[in-house]
């Protein structure tokens, strides 16, 4: 060991000169222990010094030969090329270890540690001590850490320091003894410098500095860039706040207070002046002995008149108002003029009334018309055709990003298909505890043995072969060309693929160096493999160190070429799928053979997954129109009473009790003594007669067929005309018309039985009080004995008329059509508008469910009309349900068996006795607006926080093994997505060109590409830029850099041949050796034009070498777009990468971001400036969703405010329908962000079928209400008792209808898709859909009622009124001008 420490000087001396062999064969000179003064250098030395190493070394003696100078021009070659772009950090690197080598002044700050002996037998330096002063240290590494090299997207610092944080971390890297770096131990001293040693301190360049020797550009010396214009992140655009509100909440709940106490207050003042007002009456009542008898005979309209009949639960009383008119009881006979009339309503009414009389006069004709028609739409299956790709699926046609996608694909290159696996220690179960529960802690998943277990799958991968014989090597990616390695991110990569050299003791310590430095562990394809690329889940020590030995899983990602000719994409399809199938078997043997988890994904695997069949989930459809089917059967039968019969139950009882009397002897002897039939024992139990005629099951089986073959007809109308089917359409259509579809089959129904209530075979006769008594049920047989026991006080005229059943079919049509037709066409219309939504998926299921909804009401007006008919003259004729065949003997009606049926169900007495009363009351109105006003005050607030986006997860069945793969990525890989800036349209050829893309040089515009890029990386937080971009324009102007003397060459007997990689140094120059002008960073000289072109085209094929990095076949070799003539570059990208993406919300900012970014380019530059990365085409549509939303539901209720005035005859009655169409869809979308629904083109057009089925539960209660009016002006002092009475009257006419025709029927339909193993169907569909049931139903049943009877229009006579009105018009001998 040699120790200078006792020099008495060492100013002027050296430590160490020459060499003195080498470690190894193949290992780098060793410098031998000197212990002398410098030397004059040979001429040739000279020369060779000052050209590696400046003009400070012109004179004077040094410490190095000719030999070491060589070696040292040669290490400075090999990292030129990554620090030449800035000069100071060059030129720093240049002094420092120029001076560490040829110093005169060596001996003061290098201090030789120890010696070993050379290969040659000689004693050589084997570590020294380099004292350096602080202040150099830090400008040296300051002056570098910076520096970006753009072919890895990463720093210089990387490369040359390891990626050292601190100068400290810098030298030491540098000083390492390592095979590529220094070949002996350099040590940097942090301590005190010995007292006879004085530490080097050079003048350090700042790359701020404004001498050409040391300024760098903006990209790689930061503190020179110029300042960006301030943007916000996207989506936090500053908004009107008070407090933690913001504005629109405060302004919203000051709205609120303020109209609950202004209610509160008027309620207050109104009931004293009331109060007041009545004990003023009760004296002036009392002064009088006789009032007007028109008032003594005629109770008040409104919720006040309301109570006398509550007792009475028969349709009957409805027609004391009704032999006048409905709400005549307002006016004086004298002031009984005609009702007016609604051109249209009669036009419909009578066109619906022919519709039906044909139907149910010539059934089996209207089947085979129909059915004809059906089965010729059904001859589309024949091209039926189920789209399953998914940027078809999901992404418009018309799209922007589609667009971009599209030539980036043709001009670059499909991007790359990546196979990524994750692998995690394997779950175990907690043995202690419950053994059903997994542990949940975070086990590292590296060791020794499971290092050995993936090195062998890793083997396996790559030997793999498919069907065909395709292995790894024919698919993968290789940039350095077709004889290059594949691109395998993996730490296996760290080790060579091979522990052979390694053993329990050693791995991690390497792996753990390869993580800290990857410059050194650099894998076949030869470019450094960050440790974040491979490694997730690394825990952090006490000093926030990095423990990567302890990582919770580590990433494998292969890389597969992609490409557009079908036959390469062929082959990689065909090994991904063999791939798939391996890494399968794998996952579900790797947790007992070595306690790994596997979760993977394939090229393949997202298109197999989301196609996969599992999410259509057949077993829950046929759940689904079971559960309808006896759903229907069985309460559209609950009505049919012959008698005051018993139930099922009830008779069985009565059946058990009796039984026993079967045994004993009768103490009954005259015959003449009346005996009671249900007491009678019988061997079998007399079950009621309406089980086997009353029911409808053959009738609600048939409904549902039609649902089904409404589905059938579009599927094939849509298919002829070229609308592919996706799997959404087969899985959601077929429940959402079941639940549109069964309501209409409710509401004719039962407007049947009201039909055959008032003129049946059983109407029942007036009642003394000149009413009618209760009649029976609409389809009873049963006739009562005392029909002809009539009082002679009844005028004829009043007494029920009876009709045909045809009669009656065709006045139920005619009756209910309009309100079908007006629901119809709001929801087809609805449903239509969300085919302007351009996604296919979600427009070619608008068209479908559209069209299923439109075919069905059409099936419904037509064939099950005469289903009626025939279901009705069934039952007429006593003919069991389900057998018809099967006719029941007519039982004898005894005297003592009155008849009790009501006309009403159960529903309807709730409705008529407590619901309308008590919902009509003031005070119910104004509590009732004030919580409706509430709800949508809180809608409001909540819609403020609905989020954008659909995570892809949704889209997979929930047993897909991606959804794994997925919470790994999300968990693991802090990686984000790569992104491209594609330029365009700028001709690059010419110097302008060139200037509106580089960084690197002088004359480069100041928010160039480049430039923009660096500056927008730096603010991550609205860019989203997180990594150096990699910019082909400064690499290539660098390879042309005669000083990199290995990357551009040409042969120096012939200029015009470029030279190999193979070609002889001897034999070869750089390019632009002796060019005048001199390469310079100013740019004056570079090429331009056809000689442009010549060195681009050269340049894309050089390869890219530890010699030249610069060269671009490897980084660059797909990042230009050629014209096929070879005359001009049409387009080029720059590679940078997003930061790491966790949540939906990230995505959709960071696409408005990199839009953004491209914009301004573009504007700055004039070039044609986009930007692309694979996720964007799906998320394009939240650019535009917040607007089209707006224009789609703005559209949509503006139809529904022209349909529903139109229908109803009244723009107040439609405004105010459409008003509380648009209340439901609020609170829908008030829920939203609650129950965790985001805003996609999905929920946007559940968001317009809302608008269709929220006026389903409005229209048949606000026709019902315009259908029983009088006339009278809305301004009249009576207006609002009458329309008390006319929304009661509307209430328990059809609500019980609206209840459990539609709102319990779309309760069942929907609340089966709970039961969908598919979270899209669950979250999208059922939420949504139950959402908008129960906001439908309160909304038409509670608030419209309220709000009708406040402010609705003046109303229109149904034609039964009319009728009525024109019967007592001749007995009173008004004029009749005609309907």
């Amino acid at each position: 060991m040699v120790k200078n420490g006792n020099r008495p000087s060492v100013i002027g001396r050296c430590a160490m000169r020459d060499t003195c062999g080498s470690k190894g064969f193949f290992g780098k000179p060793l410098p031998c222990p000197y212990d002398g003064s410098p030397a004059e250098p040979e001429d040739s030395a000279r020369a060779l010094l000052v050209q590696t190493c400046g003009s400070e070394f012109a004179k004077g003696p040094v410490c190095c030969t000719k030999e070491q100078i060589e070696t040292l021009r040669e290490n400075f070659n090999q990292v030129e090329p990554l620090i030449s772009a800035c000069p100071a950090c060059r030129n720093n690197f240049r002094s420092f270890f120029c001076s560490f080598t040829c110093s005169p002044d060596q001996g003061s700050f290098v201090n030789i540690t120890s010696t070993q002996k050379a290969n040659t037998g000689q004693i050589a330096v084997k570590s020294v001590d380099f004292h350096v002063e602080e202040q150099f240290g830090e400008g040296f590494y300051n002056s570098c850490k910076d520096v970006q090299v753009g072919t890895t997207n990463g720093y210089a610092m990387e490369l040359i320091g390891g990626g050292a944080s601190d100068y400290h971390e810098f030298f030491k890297f540098l000083g390492d003894e390592k095979p590529i770096g220094s070949p002996f131990q350099i040590d940097f001293p942090t301590t005190t410098t010995p007292p006879e040693l004085t530490p080097l301190n050079l003048t350090p360049r700042g790359c701020a500095d404004n001498d050409l020797a040391s300024r760098c550009t903006c990209v790689d010396c930061p503190s020179i860039c110029p300042a960006l214009p301030p943007v916000t992140a996207p989506n936090t655009e500053p908004t009107c706040h008070i407090g933690a509100l913001s504005c629109l909440t405060f302004v919203l709940l000051v709205g609120y207070a303020l109209a609950v106490l202004g209610f509160l207050t008027g309620y207050l003042i109104s009931t004293s002046i009331r109060k007041r007002r009545e004990r003023s009456y009760e004296r002036v009542a009392l002064s009088e002995d006789a009032a007007s008898p028109r008032l003594q005979t005629r109770g008040l309209v409104g919720q006040s008149s309301l109570a006398q009949y509550l007792d009475d639960d028969s349709l009957g009383t409805q027609s004391e108002s009704r032999n006048l008119g409905r709400g005549a009881t307002l006016l004086d006979p004298n002031e009984t003029l005609q009702p007016r009339q609604y051109p249209l309503n009669t036009f419909l009414r009578h066109g619906f009334y022919r519709l039906g009389l044909f139907a149910a006069t010539s059934p089996w004709l209207t089947f085979s018309i129909v059915f004809l028609l059906v089965g010729l739409l059904n001859i589309g299956w024949q091209k039926f055709e189920i789209e399953t790709d998914p940027v078809r699926l999901w992404v418009a046609p018309t799209s922007e990003s589609k667009l971009q996608k599209e030539f980036f694909d043709e001009n670059f290159g499909p991007f790359y298909r990546t196979e990524q696996i994750f692998v995690t220690s394997a779950p175990t179960f907690d043995n202690q505890a419950n053994n059903s529960s997994l542990a949940t802690t975070n086990t590292p998943v590296l060791s020794w043995d499971r290092l050995k277990y993936w090195f062998k799958v890793e083997e396996s991968i790559r030997n793999l072969r498919s069907p065909s014989g395709y292995r790894l090597t024919d698919v993968c990616f290789k940039p350095a060309g077709p004889r290059g390695a594949c691109v395998v991110q993996s730490i296996a990569a760290w080790f060579g693929n091979d522990l052979d050299y390694y053993d329990e003791d050693t791995w991690a310590e390497h792996l753990d160096e390869c993580a800290r430095s990857p410059v050194e562990c650099l894998p076949d394809f030869q470019q450094p493999l960050a440790p974040h690329f491979v490694l997730g889940g690394v825990p952090r020590d006490e000093n926030e160190h990095h423990i990567y030995v302890d990582a919770e899983a580590f990433v494998v990602t292969y890389v597969v070429s992609d490409s557009l000719d079908t036959e390469v994409q062929a082959r990689a399809i065909e090994w991904e799928q063999t791939l798939r199938a391996y890494l399968t078997d794998l996952s579900g043997q790797s947790g007992d053979e070595a306690g790994l988890h596997i979760a993977f994904s394939t090229g393949v695997s997202l298109e197999e997954e989301i196609n996969k069949s599992t999410n259509t989930d057949v077993k829950i459809v046929v759940l689904s129109y079971l559960a309808m089917f006896f759903y229907v059967s069985l309460t559209l039968g609950v009505g049919n009473v012959i008698r005051e019969e018993q139930g099922v139950f009830a008779s069985i009882a009565n059946w058990a009790s009796n039984f026993p009397g079967m045994f004993k002897r009768s103490s009954v002897i005259s015959s003449s003594v009346s005996v009671d039939s249900r007491t009678v024992p019988h061997f079998f139990p007399r079950l009621p007669r309406s089980l086997f005629t009353g029911s409808k099951c053959l009738l609600g089986l048939f409904g549902i067929a039609l649902v089904i073959l409404s589905v059938s007809s579009s599927v094939g109308f849509f298919s002829l005309m070229g609308v592919k089917v996706t799997l959404i359409i087969a899985e959601v259509i077929p429940f959402l018309v079941l639940a549109v579809g069964v309501d209409n089959v409710f509401i004719l129904v039962h407007e049947l039985d009201r039909q055959n209530f008032l003129h049946g075979p059983n109407a029942a006769v007036p009642a003394s009080q000149g009413g009618f008594t209760t009649p029976l049920s609409p389809t009873l047989s049963y006739r009562s004995p005392y029909a002809s026991s009539v009082r002679e006080d009844v005028d004829t005229v009043s007494m029920p008329q009876y009709l045909p059943a045809e009669e009656r079919v065709a006045r139920t049509l005619a009756k209910m059509g309009p309100s079908i037709l007006l629901s119809t066409i709001t929801e087809t219309v609805a449903f239509s508008l969300g085919a302007l939504v351009p996604m296919p998926a979600v427009r070619n299921f608008a068209l479908y469910a559209a069209g299923s909804v439109l075919l069905n009401a059409i099936l419904q007006v037509t064939v099950f009309i005469s289903a009626l008919l025939l279901d009705l003259r069934r039952f007429e004729a006593s003919r069991v349900d389900c057998f018809p065949c099967i006719r029941l003997p007519s039982r004898i009606a005894l005297m003592e068996g009155p008849v009790t049926g009501s006309g009403l169900g159960r529903i309807g007495r709730f409705v008529r006795r407590y619901y309308a009363p008590f919902l009509l009351r003031p005070v119910t109105k104004g509590i009732v607006m004030i919580i409706f006003m509430g709800i949508f005050v809180a809608s409001v607030i909540s819609i403020q926080h609905i989020e954008l986006g659909l995570d892809q997860r949704l889209a997979l069945p929930s047993d897909s093994y991606l959804v794994d793969y997925f919470d790994n990525l999300d968990a693991y890989l802090d990686v984000g997505p790569p992104v491209y800036f594609v330029s365009r349209d700028i001709d690059v050829t010419q110097r302008y060109g060139q200037q509106a893309l580089c960084a690197r040089f002088t004359t480069c515009q100041e928010f160039s590409v480049a430039n923009t890029l660096e500056a927008e990386r730096k603010r991550p937080e609205s860019s989203f830029i997180s990594e150096p971009s990699a910019s082909w324009i400064d690499d290539f102007l660098g390879w042309l850099d005669p000083g990199k003397e290995e990357c551009c060459r040409v042969r120096k007997a012939n200029p015009d041949v470029f030279c190999g990689p193979r070609d002889n140094s001897r034999l070869c120059q750089p390019c632009y050796l002796n060019k005048t002008p001199a390469w310079n960073i100013t740019m004056e000289g570079l090429p331009e034009n056809q000689e442009f072109m010549r060195y681009v085209k050269q340049w894309l094929v050089s390869p890219t070498t530890e010699d030249c990095p610069l060269a671009g076949k490897a980084s660059f070799g797909s990042a230009l777009s050629i014209s096929e003539d070879g005359e001009s570059v049409q387009a080029s990208h720059f590679r940078t990468f997003h930061a790491p993406l966790k949540s939906q919300e990230d995505f959709v900012n960071a696409f408005a971001a990199a839009h953004r970014v491209a914009d301004d380019i573009s504007t700055r530059t004039g070039a044609d400036v986009f930007p692309y990365s694979l996720f964007y085409v799906f998320f394009d549509q939240y650019a535009h969703i917040v607007a089209i939303t707006q224009e789609v539901l703005g559209l949509g209720l503006a139809a529904v405010l022209v349909v529903t005035a139109l229908f109803l005859g009244s723009w107040r009655s439609g405004s105010i329908v459409t008003g509380v169409v648009g209340l439901t869809v609020v609170t829908v979308m008030g829920v939203m962000p609650l129950w965790g629904i985001s805003l996609n083109a999905i929920s946007l057009v559940n968001l317009v079928i809302s608008l269709g089925i929220a006026v389903e539960f409005c229209a048949h209660v606000a026709r019902a209400f315009m259908s029983a009016g009088s006339g009278l002006p809305v301004d009249h002092p009576a207006g609002q008792k009458e329309r008390d009475e006319r929304m009661w009257t509307a209430l328990v006419d059809v609500g019980p209808s609206v209840l459990s025709g539609i709102t319990f029927t779309k309760l069942i339909g929907m609340s089966v898709l709970a039961l969908t193993r598919s979270k899209l169907l669950e979250i999208y569909y059922f939420r949504m859909w139950l959402t908008l049931i129960i906001s439908g139903a309160l909304h038409g049943l509670v608030l419209l009622p309220v709000v009708l009877s406040i402010a609705g229009g003046s109303g229109f006579p149904q034609q039964e009124a009319d009728e009525e009105w024109m019967s007592t018009a001749i007995r009173h001998e008004y004029d009749y001008t005609g309907e």
